[in-house]
């Protein structure tokens, strides 16, 4: 019996992936049933004691009582756990939590993450494969695309890097092939192809999440990186950040590593941040938690459908440092953005990431609300054609940002910062920034000093001798002026053919 055994034990130690897979089901499982095992093991032990008593005193009913509470109290011992222990599981992961008053730094706004899974297909030229994932990779300000290569016993095809520019006209692309002789693994894969089965013979007992995966390119070289976690705890398990993994697609080496910063993209997974900010129900009390009156919610109202949190977006001090960036709502019926989560996207050690969550003042609208109010407060520009409004994404302070175009072309962006004076304050501005008008300018904002400006400017005018309907020489127009004499323009236009018709 001993060589079977031992063949056995050296065969699942062999099967690392499996066997990682194994542990990780069974550590997430015991943590859940230790209490509820050791409650079933308590009441066997007084149901062996009853039986015990009744043989030798035949107390009957004294016997049928002690039997009867301890089932009741095995039973209201385990539900207990079950309920308090998931309470516990979100308190661990609020202890990198930290709730400020200060506004969030300056965040850089983007294309929407739509518009970038919608441009990758069509630049894919002759590839045949489908496409696994697609991220923003902050650093180069750019998307990236993971193509898995057609078949059962097959890896990835090909990496796309594109520049999809918030106001410009670059369409710069980067397309990068894996050897699919060499590098023949992707995540999922079967058999031998199976990327995680190598990351698990490299190191084991960690796991990753396909979607926190993703490609850069440098040069022709494809390389996917995969943020790996761990798991922490007992009673109480609880997920880590565990280094990344590196495939090389040229090669098709394998380099797992916790030097992170080197890495042109995310490094800290992307799930453990989502878990993080839905750990913030248990700021409060277990009452608070269990009747859901603590902590915020994602804004699930369809304004952002297909990426609601955890927009990924760089700040603007020009350090090249990023975020994970949610907008949040109150647990309940309320849909007024009032705070926004930040998790920064790359963290040293092994310890979780802090989350930082931003009471805003004032707050916001609810994202849906915002895209009602801009297309009823910018009628001319939204929304005509293919035309919608796309991510509401905080960037800043309680500031807001929304873009306005096609899938294919960014026109507009549209700026706002909160309810001010009972009304939100909203700003027009093209893809590029530049200011165009204002619904109304909150007090203070440099977009009430650039309009103040431009209305002395206009003042000054008729003493210089120009008469009111010369527009002078077009070569000494700002941007914004040239813009401010469009948008006037289109609206004349406008007026007249309605008053022709």
């Amino acid at each position: 019996m001993g060589i079977p055994v031992l063949l056995t034990g050296l065969a699942l130690w062999y099967a690392s992936y499996f066997t990682t897979m194994v542990w990780w089901e069974i550590r997430k499982l015991f943590a859940w049933l230790a209490l509820p095992l050791l409650a079933a093991a308590v009441v066997v032990v007084l149901w062996l004691t009853v039986r015990w008593i009744r043989r030798s005193a035949g107390g009957r009913y004294a016997v049928a009582t002690l039997g009867w509470l301890g089932g009741l109290a095995g039973l209201a011992l385990a539900v207990s756990w079950l309920v308090y222990g998931a309470y516990l599981q979100d308190r661990a992961y609020m202890g990198a939590v930290e709730i400020v008053a200060e506004p969030v730094p300056g965040l850089s706004a983007r294309a929407p993450y739509v518009v970038g899974k919608a441009q990758a297909a069509p630049h894919l030229g002759d590839v045949t494969g489908e496409i696994a994932d697609i991220t923003y990779l902050p650093d180069s300000d750019r998307f990236a695309t993971l193509v898995e290569r057609r078949g059962w016993l097959a890896g990835y095809e090909v990496g796309l890097v594109q520049d999809i520019p918030l106001g410009g006209n670059s369409r710069d692309q980067q397309r990068c092939s894996f050897d699919v002789e060499k590098a023949d693994a992707r995540l999922g894969g079967w058999f031998t192809h199976n990327l995680g089965r190598k990351i698990s013979a490299q190191k084991r007992w960690v796991r990753f999440e396909p979607g926190d995966a993703y490609v850069t390119c440098s040069g022709r070289v494809p390389t996917v990186v995969v943020p790996l976690k761990r798991q922490t705890g007992f009673l109480i398990v609880t997920e880590r950040p565990a280094g990344v993994a590196l495939y090389n697609g040229r090669t098709g080496e394998l380099t797992i590593t916790d030097d992170t910063l080197t890495i042109p993209g995310p490094s800290y997974p992307l799930s453990i941040a989502a878990r993080q900010r839905e750990a913030t129900a248990a700021v409060g009390s277990f009452a608070d938690w269990w009747f859901e009156r603590s902590g915020w919610d994602e804004s699930e109202d369809g304004a952002n459908e297909g990426n609601e949190a955890e927009f990924t977006l760089r700040y603007r001090d020009g350090a090249g440092n990023s975020a994970y960036v949610t907008p949040l709502t109150p647990q309940g019926e309320a849909s007024s953005v009032v705070a926004v989560s930040t998790v920064p996207t790359r963290h040293r050690g092994s310890g979780l990431a802090p989350l930082t969550v931003h009471r805003l003042s004032p707050t916001w609208s609810s994202p849906k609300a915002l895209v009602a109010l801009v297309k009823a407060e910018y009628r001319d520009v939204c929304c005509y054609n293919d035309d919608r409004v796309f991510e509401v994404v905080p960037t800043g302070g309680s500031t807001w940002t929304a873009t306005i175009g096609s899938e294919q072309n960014i026109r507009y962006r549209v700026e706002g910062r909160g309810v001010v004076d009972g009304r939100e304050a909203t700003c027009l501005k093209g893809a590029d920034g530049t200011l165009i008008r204002c619904a109304y300018a909150a007090p203070g904002s440099p977009e009430e000093q650039e309009l103040a400006r431009r209305e002395q400017e206009k003042q000054k005018k008729p003493e210089n001798g120009s008469s009111p309907g010369d527009v002078g020489d077009l070569g000494a127009y700002s941007p914004e002026q040239l813009a401010e004499l469009h948008r006037r323009v289109s609206e004349e236009v406008l007026r007249r053919l309605k008053a022709s018709g």
